[in-house]
């Protein structure tokens, strides 16, 4: 008998037919077994439609039954409505799921929706539409520079999507509906294209003594068809691209499907073709910036083994890859892996789990490696591959602080004279300059000089950062958004609004007054609507059409500026004033790191500038001297003092209501529910430091366990004891928290 059947059931005729448990795409944990249809042969892992309740949902026909569902009276059993024609998720997703829903405590249902994140997979396939040009006609009235290079591409007579021309043309798809109104391109329907297989032999790249030892070890780890962990640990522009790109050949050469995770900001232009030079071809790309029907495309081209190697941000991984043999993440450290809505997981942590799943290795790849990995390295549970030095043979930039308490700038004004200077000297010699602030925005807080009001938002415990060049005032936690005002709405005082603070609106505001003939560019999320435009603005600064990039953390994710000689981070202080996150240092390092690492990674030597107010601090001072070891060892030490991870476990909890007191009872009484434990610390419960989002009234409790106690098991007991909660009473669990506020 097929395993996967729990009983049989008897049809009225005598004939019997067998269970079939199914798992539905919702925040439930358990299977619901629904009746087989004659002649349908359900396997674990594919996807059918069964009715739920009032509906008819798709569900995954799961290899046996899960949780404590009671048997349904015969009567009461539904039949399998269809099998969909789509290609089933491999048993090892369905473990995987199984083993992401024990450890983050979040409903298996919920897991599994993940893995179908692309809903037009699951529906009959659309004929596309793209466009094409149009032979012999004549060039457009309004021939702008995007016209023209969307031509330029189309030249070819391929037929296009015009998302993908707009991005290949660096514009947007508004540009391809003029061309087609225009009569220079037409719209056609686009016929079944496949996935270009990379080449793991279209290239042989040149690497010193160190990146071929690099390249040595990781081919061994592919070649040993086995898990395990490797951490490739280099320097800013030590080539640890092209090191783990021989590791992904190697993958593709022994039959294996390969997925590289980097944060979805990094995934540029410049990283596309750096792969294309390598494998002949570019990868497929998973992305928020991508169509509905893409999606879909490329999901089933996964499953069915089409697609060879993925490029994608942290939902890359839910993919239903039947033959993956190799993840490598790269930017390991970034907090951008880190889940925080309805399924809260560490894409990293989880990229290692689905290695030890498959059997297969994982490279996780830093300049800057996380404290876990690093740890994990030092202890021998990660073997570890170090690249000390630039490929380019160029040293790393000299780093020095601005003590603002002695060094300070102007009145009204927020760069230093020693950082406008540097700037100064570094446009004279032709070169690129970037300023970094992580602040989004015009300035913080706003408030009317008249009276002192300050504007906060409605919903949350939180003030409204002004965007002056959107002319609104914005809330950065729930979007909340209103004009700026032309008058105080407390007092009524006219043109009375007060900037406090700089975001990097209003430092590029003052390099526009500084340096009025430089071209300047800002990257910031919220200035930035997506992907293709971000891509078009780095391809400006690689071709040196920009002297001047001001940004938020965007600018410090990977990217090689040929011509970039110097750095000055505004404010250095901005991610230690967060008392409250054990992380705060260790990602004040490593974006400081990162971020300067920018400069002088080719020619020109680099230079960075730091302004703060602690330069005694002990990260301070190491990303001044370069020192890495330094700021390890302190931030190692106090781990290790608070039973931090990795010395020891963490699980937040956040109740949330929309009455205040309310919200106060229930988080008393999630206390009270807590199971006694000699060495299990329960902290809280005390108002979140962001009190209220989205109206809802927030209190926060911390777990603290020691490393080898089994967490998961105290707070399912826990979550079992809790009360019935009246009202809009939220509870939310994050294992292993990133966000402290």
């Amino acid at each position: 008998m097929n395993s996967l059947l729990d009983s049989l059931d008897p049809d009225p005729d005598g004939r019997t037919r067998p269970l079939v448990p199914v798992l539905l795409p919702v925040a439930l944990d358990q299977t619901y077994d629904y009746l087989a249809a004659d002649g349908l042969e359900a396997e674990p892992g594919m996807f059918v439609l069964v009715p739920f309740g009032a509906q008819t949902r798709i569900g995954i026909v799961w290899d046996g039954p899960v949780g404590d569902q009671k048997p349904a009276p015969p009567a009461k059993l539904k039949a399998i409505t269809s099998l969909l024609d789509v290609p089933p998720l491999p048993v090892i997703s369905l473990r995987f799921a199984e083993w992401i829903a024990k450890y983050t405590l979040a409903p298996l249902g919920m897991v599994a929706r993940m893995m179908m994140s692309a809903q037009s997979a699951f529906e009959p396939e659309k004929i596309r539409h793209g466009v094409r040009l149009v032979e012999d006609a004549p060039p457009p009235a309004r021939l702008s520079e995007a016209r023209a290079r969307a031509l330029q591409i189309a030249a070819d007579k391929l037929i296009r999507a015009k998302s993908e021309l707009a991005q290949l043309a660096f514009c947007s798809t508004g540009v391809i509906d003029g061309l087609v109104k225009s009569g220079n391109l037409v719209d056609i329907a686009i016929p079944e294209r496949g996935f270009a297989r990379p080449d793991p032999n279209h290239l042989s790249t040149q690497f010193s003594d160190a990146q071929m030892s690099a390249v040595e070890a990781l081919r061994a780890a592919v070649d040993g068809q086995c898990f395990s962990t490797t951490l490739l640990d280099g320097v800013t522009g030590s080539g640890k691209t092209e090191v783990y790109f021989e590791a992904v050949a190697r993958a593709l050469q022994a039959g294996h499907q390969a997925l590289i995770m980097l944060p979805e900001i990094a995934l540029t232009s410049q990283f596309l073709d750096r792969f294309e030079r390598r494998f002949g071809v570019k990868p497929v790309e998973w992305h928020s910036a991508l169509s509905a029907i893409e999606r879909g495309r490329i999901w089933k081209g996964v499953a069915r083994g089409d697609v060879r190697v993925v490029v994608g941000a942290r939902s890359a991984l839910f993919l239903p890859y039947p033959e993956l043999g190799l993840i490598v993440v790269d930017e390991e450290h970034d907090q951008g892996f880190k889940q925080d809505d309805r399924v809260h997981y560490q894409a990293r942590d989880m990229c290692v789990v689905r290695a030890n799943l498959g059997k297969f290795p994982v490279v996780l790849s830093s300049a800057t490696p996380s404290i876990e990995s690093h740890v994990n390295a030092l202890t021998g549970r990660y073997r570890h591959v170090v690249l000390p030095g630039r490929f380019s043979g160029s040293a790393l930039p000299d780093v020095e602080a601005i003590d603002l308490k002695r060094e300070q700038p102007e009145m009204g004004k927020w760069l230093a004279p020693r950082l406008v200077e540097a700037m100064t000297e570094t446009l004279q010699k032709g070169q690129q300059s970037l300023l970094f602030l992580n602040r989004r925005g015009y300035a913080p807080l706003t408030l009317c000089r008249a009276c002192g009001h300050r504007f906060e938002c409605p919903q949350c415990s939180a003030w409204l950062v002004e965007h002056r060049f959107k002319k609104r005032l914005n809330c950065h936690h729930c979007g909340f958004s209103l004009p700026l005002p032309e008058k105080c709405p407390k007092c009524g005082t006219p043109d009375s609004m007060v900037a406090c603070g700089p975001g990097v609106e209003r430092v590029a505001e003052e390099v526009a007054e500084r340096f009025p003939d430089a071209r300047v560019a800002l990257l910031s999320s919220d200035l930035v609507p997506g992907l293709v435009e971000m891509r078009a603005i780095i391809h400006q600064i690689e071709a040196h059409e920009i002297d001047i990039i001001i940004g938020t953390q965007i600018v410090a994710k990977g990217h090689h500026f040929p011509d970039l000689a110097f750095v000055g981070v505004v404010d250095g202080d901005l991610g230690l004033a967060h008392g409250a996150d054990p992380r705060a240092g260790e990602r004040t390092f490593q974006l400081l790191h990162q971020v300067t690492g920018r400069a002088g990674r080719a020619a020109a030597a680099g230079r960075g500038l730091v302004q703060t107010h602690m330069p005694e601090h002990p990260i301070m001072a190491a990303i001044v001297a370069g020192d890495r070891q330094a700021f390890l060892n302190y931030e190692i030490k106090t781990r290790q003092a608070g039973l931090l991870p990795p010395y020891g476990r963490l699980a937040a909890i956040i109740v949330s209501a929309r009455d205040k007191e309310l919200a106060e009872r229930a988080a008393r009484a999630v206390v009270q529910a807590a199971p006694q434990s000699e060495k299990i610390s329960v902290l809280g419960p005390a108002e979140a430091p962001v009190a209220i989002v989205r109206g809802r009234h927030r209190w926060r409790l911390l777990v603290k366990a020691p490393r080898e106690l089994d967490l998961q098991s105290y707070l399912r007991a826990w979550s079992q004891a809790l009360p019935a909660f009246k009202g809009d009473v939220r509870v939310s669990l994050d294992v292993d928290p990133y966000s402290f506020l």
